[in-house]
């Protein structure tokens, strides 16, 4: 029998047959241009050219061109003053799934300008962050600055991956680093941080440090004991995604209940796990603290979650806990730990005052955080996607996570984060879009910003307090977000609202107005998407929760209908009048009552 040598083992390739040099050079003319003689492969090549930025200066640029071009075409897709809170003038979803899937690749090369046509014509209907009618989330326009630091990214692909692809560049992620260090108080030159994929990013690089610290071993034998990650009721979605792909497992994330006035993390309940857990010599990886819910804003007491860390400590055996901030939409109100609220020096009103001050104490403590989260694009004015996972031994956390090194990468600078990140191939375009904001804005910058969002949303909250149909339910947050509660016509809100709060005889009444609460938020959206004007204006994008707290009756969850919906406006826009919120709410009462009226219809 013969024996079969594997494939390109010891077989050598055939040897290219022989060419003269000056074959290939026919193919060009002086200027590096395919000649009207040249094969069909170098007539393409010599077209894709066009397509692709100069490498030098002087000439005349296809991107210079193409951005002169399309920011014409953008221009065009945003709405004429007092528009929709869309681009364009088409709001329809043109596609249908999964037939939206069945499409080639043409066989020829295509126009640039059709494909450019085509890339401005998908975004036909698509949300406008940067309308004043936009306040359906905490997602704001992304400033200029920003944008344009971003792009340089994109124009020149720099690679965060290590120094040799970033160089120079490599300063926007050290020096954010650095500044955001230097905010709450950490030691800048041993702090550090890297820019990643979302707030879902910092969340799972949190619990890796934590499962590295506490789990040495599972770098190489992977995690085989049941470490704990504990986090508050409010805590972020992402929590699942981030054990279940961690390999760690959605069951071993414990849940504290939250302060039912709050919503803050309970320290007793906290502190009742912790000896639980002592008891049984079960190891705790990771403590996530939520500094600023997305819904309820509410900030948890990580300086007493610090003292209950230090006082329950690790099984021997184990590494020390990692304390993780979830700053990711709190993070901004660092800016307001040492705002003078007695000389006020950017004159906000006495109303918000307290707000500020008692916002920034709370940010004030993340200081006792091992690594937190922060989101730029959300309070931070810049595009998607720039999210800072910061941590304040940078010499443990990059140790702790080093890899070896790798045959076809150099070290040229000292900083080569290669080693120990996730990612290896890292965008410098969020790195660089909030180096860009931190710079532009400044302290006074961002203090405006967020003032002014607060003002708004009490204008909101004082709009809403003369609707006798109509409650606050967030008034006890701190946050730039109004949710509240609209009832049939005739109903006492406040009252109405307490009973359904508080009172499990309430239970019906929640359900009830809960559907109708789902109702209103589904046809204000369907306004939006369809161009309606109330009063001849168009309807805002807003958005609703579909529990943003539980009831006092149901504090361990256990009926998931006991729980509170409400309709809710994010005025994150800097272009928000007072005329617009006012709208907002002759708008959703527009709505309740069109709901009402095709549920008598309906009944009839």
């Amino acid at each position: 029998m013969n024996k079969i040598t594997p494939l390109n083992k010891g077989v050598p390739l055939a040897a290219p047959s022989h060419a003269e040099p000056k074959d290939y050079e026919r193919h060009w003319d002086h200027d590096g241009l395919a000649h009207p003689h040249a094969p069909k492969w170098a007539k393409y090549r010599s077209e894709a050219t066009s397509g692709f930025p100069l490498p030098y200066r002087g000439g005349k640029d296809p991107l210079a061109e193409q951005i002169g071009k399309f920011t014409a075409k953008l221009d065009m897709l945003r709405p004429e003053k007092g528009g929709p809170a869309y681009l364009g003038d088409n709001a329809e979803l043109t596609w249908t799934y999964p037939e939206v899937k069945d499409v080639k690749i043409a066989q020829e090369m295509g126009p640039i300008d059709d494909v450019l046509d085509q890339v401005v014509d998908m975004f036909q209907g698509l949300g406008n962050w940067g309308s004043p009618l936009t306040m359906c989330n905490v997602l704001p326009q992304g400033n200029t600055a920003a944008i344009m630091a971003s792009m340089m990214a994109q124009v020149f692909a720099a690679s965060l991956i290590e120094g040799e692809y970033s160089w120079n560049v490599q300063r926007a992620e050290l020096e954010s680093a650095g500044m955001l260090a230097n905010l709450i108080g950490w030691d800048a030159q041993t702090a550090g941080g890297l820019f990643t994929f979302g707030g879902t990013g910092c969340w799972l690089y949190g619990l890796k440090y934590g499962l590295t610290r506490v789990l040495p071993d599972s770098r190489k034998k992977g995690v085989r004991t049941d470490a704990k990650v504990i986090c508050s009721e409010q805590a972020h979605y992402c929590q699942s995604n981030c054990s279940d792909w961690s390999g760690l497992g959605e069951d071993n994330v414990i849940r504290v209940q939250t302060d039912i006035a709050t919503n803050q993390m309970d320290v007793i309940d906290l502190e009742r796990i912790l000896k639980e857990l002592t008891a049984s010599k079960t190891p705790v990886a990771v403590v996530v603290c939520t500094m600023g819910t997305t819904d309820s804003s509410c900030f948890d007491p990580i300086g007493k979650v610090r003292v209950l860390l230090d006082r329950y400590p690790n099984p021997e055996g184990f590494g020390k806990t990692v304390l993780y901030a979830d700053a990711v939409v709190g993070w901004s109100w660092i800016y307001f730990k040492d705002y003078d609220v007695k000389k006020n020096p950017l004159g906000f009103s006495e109303r918000i005052l307290p707000i500020l001050k008692q916002n920034g104490e709370m940010m004030r403590e993340i200081e006792h955080a091992d690594c937190i989260g922060i989101d730029f694009h959300k309070v931070g004015y810049t595009p998607y996607i720039s999210s800072c996972f910061l941590y304040k031994d940078a010499d443990e956390f990059e140790s702790l996570h080093r890899r070896g090194q790798d045959a076809y990468l150099q070290v040229r600078t000292p900083f080569n984060p290669m080693y120990y990140t996730l990612e290896t191939s890292r965008t410098a375009q969020g790195a660089l879009a909030a180096w860009a904001t931190l710079k532009y804005f400044g302290i006074e910058g961002f203090q405006s910003l967020l003032g002014g969002i607060l003002e708004t949303k009490y204008y909101l909250y004082d709009l809403l307090a003369e609707e006798p149909d109509m409650v606050c339910v967030n008034a006890e947050d701190t946050g730039l977000i109004n949710l509240y509660r609209i009832y049939p016509e005739g109903v006492d809100a406040k009252t109405q609202y307490h009973k359904e709060l508080t009172n499990p005889g309430g239970r019906p009444d929640l359900i009830k107005h809960n559907h109708l609460t789902e109702a209103v938020g589904n046809l204000l959206f369907e306004w939006y998407r369809t161009g309606k004007k109330i009063d001849g204006q168009f309807t805002p994008w807003m958005s609703f929760t579909t529990g943003f707290r539980t009831t006092e009756y149901n504090r361990d969850e256990h009926d998931s209908d006991e729980v509170v919906f409400a309709l809710k406006s994010f005025p994150m826009n800097p272009f928000v009048t007072p005329q617009i919120m006012k709208h907002v709410v002759r708008c959703v009462k527009a709505a309740r009552d069109e709901v009402m009226k095709s549920r008598v219809l309906a009944a009839a």
